[in-house]
Order: structure tokens, then sequence, then C-alpha cells
């Protein structure tokens, strides 16, 4: 018995010697690890492992691309199969090769290649080792938000998650979306409404106190910059609500126009008021439960137009094509009469929202207002120590729903329209904003705009 033991121990060497010379034999007989120049040069590997081995040990290794490297100090030899750090990690000494500059943030390494966002610049990490950040006026902008809040201009600020991240160029070109318009239009007759020297006006009023269930909630554009469909179908179904006295309550469909006004328009790319209010009259469009609005984003090319509709005579027109939307089969088709525009007589135009209802209001828009929370909005002047593309405006429109005004500590009184914005209900004052009234602040008096629901007796009995 003591014999077989004795052979079976033979054995039992015999073949761990074989093992480890096949071993060995494989890990001498691999090429280096470096035949074709060194792969993550500044890569942490015994080090992230916390491995380093005295002598030869083949088990101490990491991984490495698709194959190991040894932190070993036999790796160490002609052909090197030593992982990148070895040698700073475990020697102290440099690498027997060049090691790539890279680039260090908040205490890491980068190679040169990596990326990262700054708000909404794109910092790259340069051969030299240096990160090199794309350098665009950002829409939400920490100092401008900061001085507005530490100056006294009667507004607050605030950074928007959903703004983060896009440069100021964009904000102008995807939330807003409203042409300017030609002096055609612009020479509109105004309907003067007609106000006594003498007539009061209340000093605070709010459409949807006085026509409760008729006024709609602020609507949300995305990035579609198409704020001319989405104001028209704001205020012309506040106006439709009231005019029918509340019999209908349509919220229209801002995609209806975006679609199917395609007369001179650009769909989520801008328009023109005018166009709006012509297709408003002549054409008509439904719910917006029916034709929900599905153009988040700005696309070249626009969706085609899936509501189409026929005159059934005295102006009057019938949907010939279903909802859009499965779920709904009311495809009624709501028109208005046609557009008029108010002087930009403060009064006037608080006399014409008192006895009509909201009006639309052309609004320049500057870098500082995508940042309004709250208060009384009046244009500041906190970007104009930044180079000039940090000042930036561009054409938006606007629902006009009341007025007011505020007593300030100095007992000075700031007067001020109330307008629904269509940039969602998390911004500025759930979906609303306040802006100077009386001295058309960022042109918001200049270009105003009311209209009547087309509303007959038999609409009145069938809806």
């Amino acid at each position: 018995s003591m014999h077989v033991l004795c052979t079976l121990l033979v054995l039992l060497l015999m073949a761990e010697v074989a093992v480890a010379s096949r071993a060995r034999s494989r890990r001498e007989l691999a090429p280096g690890l470096y035949e074709h120049g060194v792969y993550d040069a500044g890569g942490s590997y015994c080090e992230r492992g916390d491995v380093c081995c005295h002598g030869r040990d083949d088990g101490c290794t990491v991984p490495y691309l698709d194959t190991v490297c040894y932190c070993d100090l036999f790796c160490n030899r002609t052909v090197s199969d030593c992982c990148p750090d070895f040698w700073e990690y475990c020697l102290g000494i440099p690498p027997p090769f060049p090691k790539p500059p890279g680039c260090s943030r908040a205490g890491r390494n980068y190679p040169s290649g990596a990326t990262y966002r700054e708000n909404c610049n794109l910092c790259t990490c340069s051969q030299g080792g240096r990160w090199d950040c794309e350098d665009h006026a950002c829409l939400m902008d920490p100092e401008l938000i900061d001085a507005v809040n530490r100056g006294n201009y009667g507004w607050r600020a605030a950074n928007y998650s959903h703004f983060w991240g896009m440069t100021l160029d964009e904000g102008i070109r995807y939330r807003l979306g409203t042409f300017k318009p030609p002096p055609t239009v612009m020479n509109m007759n105004e309907l003067h409404v007609t106000v006594d020297s003498n007539e009061v006006l209340p000093r605070h009023f709010d459409a949807a106190a006085k026509w409760p269930g008729m006024i709609h909630e602020p609507l949300d554009q995305g990035n579609c910059a198409g704020s001319w469909a989405f104001s028209t179908a704001a205020v012309a179904s506040d106006r439709i609500s009231i005019h029918s006295m509340g019999h209908m309550t349509p919220a229209l469909s801002p995609q209806n126009l975006l679609s199917c006004d395609t007369r001179n328009q650009r769909g989520c790319s801008g328009g023109r008021l005018d166009g709006a209010w012509w297709y408003l009259r002549r054409r008509g469009v439904v719910t917006d439960e029916c034709y929900p609005f599905t153009s988040q984003e700005s696309q070249p090319a626009g969706q085609p137009c899936m509501m189409h509709s026929r005159s059934t005579g005295r102006g009057k027109r019938q949907a010939t094509a279903h909802c859009p939307n499965p779920q709904t089969h009311a495809n009624d088709i709501y028109q208005s009469t046609p557009a008029y525009r108010l002087s930009s007589s403060e009064k006037e135009i608080m006399k014409e929202l008192l006895e009509n209802g909201p009006v639309q209001a052309i609004l320049e828009v500057h870098e500082d207002f995508f940042m309004y929370k709250s208060g009384i909005y009046r244009h500041t002047p906190v970007a104009e120590g930044k180079a000039p593309k940090h000042r930036r405006h561009g054409t938006h429109s606007v629902k006009i729903t009341g007025w007011g005004e505020e007593q300030m500590p100095d007992g000075q009184t700031h007067k001020y329209w109330t307008a629904a914005n269509s940039w969602g209900k998390e911004w500025g004052e759930n979906g609303h904003f306040r802006i100077a009234r009386g001295v058309n602040e960022c042109e918001v008096e200049t270009f105003v705009v009311g209209v009547w629901g087309r509303v007959s007796v038999e609409d009145m009995h069938h809806r």
C-alpha cells in the first residue's frame, strides 16, 4: 500500500508540473501585449484591482481588453504582458513607454477624446491633456439667474430643468415660432373700442373669474416653434366658449393648424398669425382631443394633414375625416369670424378683454424671459456685461387673460397684464406670467388681436 501511495504522489506531482509547464509555455509563448502599441496607457488596472505580486504568479491578473494583463514581477521581461500601470503602481518607476497626457476632472483621469457636457457645452479632452469646451451661450445661465434675483427688478428667475442643456440659440429657434406680421398686416385698420374718458375700469380683472369653466389652461408647445398655432388655438377656444355662453367649450387643436395650415406657414418652424386666423375662419379646426399634439420636436418635413372638411353652405364646414385619435369620434369643426386688430391703447385693450374675453398679443422674447418664475416681468439689463451672443431675442405670441396692479414697498404702483404662455404649467406662475402694463414692455401692446367665435343658434342647441 505504501508503494501505491508513493506512485500516486509521483503521478500527482507530474500532472502539476505538466499543467504548470503548459501554462508556462502558454504565457511564455504568447506575444507581448504591446506589439501594436499601448491601449489605454493611462488606465488603472493593477491599482484598480489592488494587486502586485512577487516573483512569478500566473494568477496575478486583471481583465484587459479581451484578454488579461499581469501584475507580477515576472511580467517585466523581454516579452511584456504587464498591465499598463504595473511600473508606476507596483514598482514606483515611470513606464517604459510614453504615457499619453489625459485630462483630470473631479479627481478622476480621462483619456484624450473623452467628453462630458457642461450645461449646453460639450467638453473634449485634447491630446495636450486639456479640456476644450464649446462656448455657446446657454438658455439657462446661472449667472444671469443670480443677477436677476439679486437685483431689484420686481420679478424672480428660476433654473428650469427642461431648458437645461439647451443653447440660447436653440431656445429662440425652438421655443417661440411666431413670424413678425408683415407691413400689410401691421397696417390693418384697428378696431377702436370706445372708452369714455370718465369710464372707470376695475383695478384687477381675471377672465377665468368672470367666465368660469370657459378659460382654458396654458398649453405646452414642447420644442416645436409653433406659438403662432398655440396662441391662436388658445384664444379661439376661450372666445368660442364665451360667445356660446358655455354651450360649447372646445379646447381647439394646435396640431390641426400646424399640419393643415400650410399656405405660407412653416408648422413647427414658425408661422404667421394672420394665416392662422384665415384658416380658422375659412377651414376651421377640431378639438385637441380629436387631433392631439404630436410634433413635440421641430421636424423639417412636418406631419401630413390628417383632418379635412367640406362646405355645408353659408360658410359652415363639416369634417370629412375621422379623428386622428381613434378613441374620439366627435370631429365637429369650429370656426371663427375674421380676426380684428385692436389699437395699442391700454384702456381699449382692457375694455375689449373685459367685454369679450382673452386677446392674442405678440411678444418680443429676450434671453432673461426664459428664466421667469414669478412677479411682474420687465426685460432686465443683466446680460449687458457679457458678449453679444448672450443677448438674443425673437418673436412669440401669447394669450392675455387679465390685468392688475401691485403696491411696491417704495409706495409705487406697478400695473401689469396677466398672460398665458405655451411652455407648460411648470413654467412661470402655473404657466402664466405677469408683464408691465401701459408701457409696451417687449412690444406686448403693439399687435393685439381679438376674434368672435362663429356660433349660430343651432350650435347652442346641438352641442
